[in-house]
């Protein structure tokens, strides 16, 4: 029995009830209608086990990850609301079509209209499947795809949208895109930022600027941390405090920021701090304290092949050595740099293979700055700042051997007068 001769008998039986032509007509309408509901529900319902299970058995069945994603991303679960809609496309509409023409038109171009959304969101949640399985690929896995996916979705939701509102209208979709044309201008303000991002990523990528991943410095922003999402429209940075910036992808582009990338590849982190030694602790030393100093182990050779070179130029020249101002003379700063080079260049965990010095920058008023520039082998946060600190350690300790001392502001204290 179809629809029509089902409509026409319950007509029948509510007029024979007592019912007008009238009430039985739109009782027997509201009843279908509910009936149509209520079936559809059910057939959803059977083609959602259906498919679920067909890719659940699919998913357990092969070593992709890739069904396992369109599981995650509800893929089955949009394919199922299709046969609900062929079966309510089929019926609702027949319902009004003799006696509620505007009816008719209305319910057929709603559910177009839902079907245009929903294949929409089953093709963004494919892309997205798509996105999270290039994401496991090495290759890609720090590449923004997120931005990629969004200007796919934008363009197809622009075009979805246009579709839809032709078919709620009834009008051409060029009259649309005629109109869209004209407003191009305020288009382009209200998508600024969006224009703005797109062009940002490509050149991201292009560039290989940025990578998820990286930890980056952009401190006009707040952020330092390391990139964990690339998106049309923001960078989102995990700074060290846990806590999360999200920076316009544009800014990328427009403002500086360091990316420390090219210190986690290289074969070494840097450490580049200074000394300070209080400029009245420089001077000459006596021949006794050389002797002493002697007794340092990565000073031994290089104070003995030194002291012949002075003796020698002191000779030739016939420096009055009454004064150690007169001819060369070893300085306690100059001998503690040379020891500061040796340690370092002995030390275990500085890397021998790259640029190890301690050189003299110009005085300040809080004395020599005395810097080390060397680099570690172990770049990992924690860690560096432990062997940093150890360097350091070491070099506060060593100073009193080369009766030198560290610049530090005295504290003044306000006296009572009684």
């Amino acid at each position: 029995m179809n629809s029509f001769k089902l409509e026409k008998y319950l007509i029948k039986v509510f007029e024979e009830n007592g019912m007008s032509t009238f009430l039985a007509e739109n009782l027997t309408l509201i009843l279908l209608f509910i009936s149509i509901l209520l079936v559809g529900r059910i057939i959803f319902w059977i083609s959602r086990k259906i498919i679920i299970n067909l890719f659940n058995r699919i998913a357990k069945r092969t070593q992709s990850s890739f069904d396992d994603l369109l599981l995650k991303n509800n893929v089955p679960r949009l394919l199922s609301y299709i046969p609900f809609l062929f079966f309510v496309f089929a019926y609702i509409p027949n319902l009004f079509e003799s006696k509620y023409i505007n009816l008719y038109i209305g319910s057929k171009n709603l559910i177009e209209a839902v079907s245009v959304v929903l294949l929409l969101s089953i093709i963004r949640a494919v892309l997205k499947a798509l996105s999270d399985y290039l994401k496991t690929i090495p290759a890609l896995r720090d590449k923004p795809l997120d931005s990629y996916l969004q200007v796919i979705m934008i363009f197809l939701w622009f075009m979805g949208v246009i579709l839809i509102l032709s078919i709620l209208t009834g009008k051409d979709v060029w009259s649309f895109v005629t109109a869209l044309g004209a407003l191009s201008a305020v288009l382009l303000f209200v998508f600024k930022d969006t224009i703005l991002g797109f062009v940002a990523s490509v050149q991201i990528a292009v560039n290989d600027t940025v990578r998820i991943g990286d930890w980056i410095s952009m401190p006009n922003s707040n952020a330092d941390g390391d990139v964990i999402s690339i998106s049309l429209s923001s960078v989102q940075v995990q700074n060290f405090d846990k806590t999360i910036t999200s920076i316009p992808t544009y800014k990328l582009i427009s403002d500086s920021f360091i990316n420390w990338r090219g210190m986690s590849e290289s074969a070494g982190r840097r450490i580049k701090r200074s000394l300070l030694i209080k400029v009245s602790s420089v001077r000459f030393l006596e021949s006794d304290e050389i002797q002493k100093l002697n007794q340092i182990d990565l000073l031994t050779n290089f104070l003995k092949k030194r002291s012949l070179e002075i003796e020698n130029a002191n000779f030739q020249k016939q420096a009055n050595k009454s004064l150690l101002i007169n001819g060369r003379n070893f300085t306690n700063l100059g001998l503690f740099r040379y020891y500061t080079e040796a340690y370092l260049e002995n030390h275990p965990m500085v890397n021998p293979e790259m640029t190890i010095m301690c050189r003299q920058l110009a005085p300040t008023a809080q004395g020599i700055p005395l810097e080390v520039y060397v680099f570690s082998k172990d770049k990992e946060w924690k860690n560096y700042e432990h062997i940093s600190a150890d360097i350091f350690d070491h070099l506060l300790a060593s100073t009193k051997y080369f009766s030198l001392e560290c610049f530090e502001l005295s504290a003044s204290f306000p006296t009572n007068n009684s």
